[in-house]
């Protein structure tokens, strides 16, 4: 990749990595839930989960699976359990003095495998696959790993953004009641978010 390409794709990925979206929501729960610190597993997964997507996407998995409807809809219908699972876990932690007594926020396997089933990780890694791939830009295995290497780059400081976030809401929300509902509002939209993947 040239370095206009490096610059534009890293743009691209800050842009689609920083912007709402369940991930994102995830990362803000597990601030106020657990801190920077202890929200860092849940960082690190999901910007090593998504880069091993960007990393596969462009290599054909997308298009295996968007070509058969059946495995689409799975995929769909998983997606929406794991986002209705998570919406819960996340609407009913009570504050971070429970987090502190052995209620972890997601953790790192948690939040890379999530990507998996996350409808904006799908689109993003799609997208950049068809804008940023190019047949004389050199073999497709390294420009893929190129394309997830870089993707991890730019998620690490967009998610902390939203780690950070999370974190001083929890020191703002002094009261387990305020807290609360912050974690009922999170779950909820965090549910909401399942609208994108079941039509």
């Amino acid at each position: 990749m040239t370095t206009e390409q490096v610059t534009a794709f890293l743009l691209f990925a800050f842009v689609a990595a920083v912007t709402p979206g369940p991930s994102n929501i995830m990362l803000t729960a597990a601030g106020a839930q657990a801190g920077v610190r202890r929200g860092l597993p849940c960082l690190l997964g999901v910007a090593t989960g998504m880069g091993l997507m960007m990393f596969l996407v462009p290599l054909g998995l997308g298009s295996l699976v968007l070509e058969h409807p059946l495995q689409l809809k799975v995929l769909n219908w998983g997606g929406a359990a794991v986002l209705l699972w998570l919406s819960w876990k996340i609407a009913t932690s009570e504050s971070r003095i429970e987090a502190a007594a052995g209620r972890d926020p997601v953790g790192y396997v948690g939040a890379a495998v999530f990507q998996w089933v996350n409808p904006k990780s799908w689109l993003v890694s799609a997208s950049a696959a068809g804008t940023f791939l190019s047949g004389g830009a050199g073999s497709p295995i390294v420009q893929a790993a190129s394309l997830g290497a870089l993707f991890v780059l730019a998620t690490l400081p967009s998610g902390f953004v939203w780690l950070a976030f999370g974190a001083t809401v929890q020191h703002v929300l002094h009261s387990r009641r305020r807290l609360r509902i912050f974690n009922i509002v999170m779950g909820a939209l965090l549910a909401l978010s399942i609208a994108l993947i079941v039509r």
